[in-house]
């Protein structure tokens, strides 16, 4: 798979190394979500190590401000839409249209492999979640269950492209 990590629409060179900062990035993002989800956020487990590797077969998209990382999103194909996962924006940033331009990128780069969709799951609990991306056009397709619950946990939301 092609590798892209880009600091949204700019292409950054095969040597980033900034995976500590961007796991720290990711976890004071996610921090809200802890005790209100249930299971807890998969982000607990990841590590510098496996966000290179997830990045290494996926693509990743970043936003600096002041040579720190403020925003990602990681997207990987999946049948005919691109999956976003583990959209991140430092909450000190939030609010200052950061989400929208990753998701911009992340839409523009399906428009480039021939996706007509864009997918992504966020938890049932996370109705503020819900809420931005409908504003974003996506809607609800499904809702699931991770292993081991019997009521669902996490709604699918997708959106078609023009």
């Amino acid at each position: 798979m092609n590798r892209a990590v880009a600091e949204i629409d700019v292409e950054l060179a095969d040597g980033f190394d900034r995976w500590q900062e961007l796991l720290d990035l990711i976890l004071r993002s996610f921090a809200f979500m802890d005790g209100v989800i249930d299971p807890p956020s998969s982000a607990h487990r990841l590590t510098p190590a496996s966000l290179a590797e997830k990045a290494a077969s996926e693509f990743c998209f970043t936003v600096r401000s002041a040579d720190r990382v403020v925003g990602c999103v990681f997207a990987r194909e999946s049948g005919n839409a691109l999956y976003i996962g583990k959209l991140a924006v430092d909450p000190a940033e939030q609010g200052n249209g950061i989400g929208r331009r990753l998701i911009a990128a992340v839409e523009d780069h399906a428009r480039r492999l021939g996706k007509p969709a864009l997918e992504l799951e966020t938890r049932v609990e996370l109705t503020g979640n819900h809420a931005f991306f409908r504003r974003l056009g996506f809607v609800e397709v499904a809702r699931t269950a991770h292993a081991g619950y019997d009521r669902p946990t996490s709604i699918t939301f997708r959106k078609q492209l023009a």
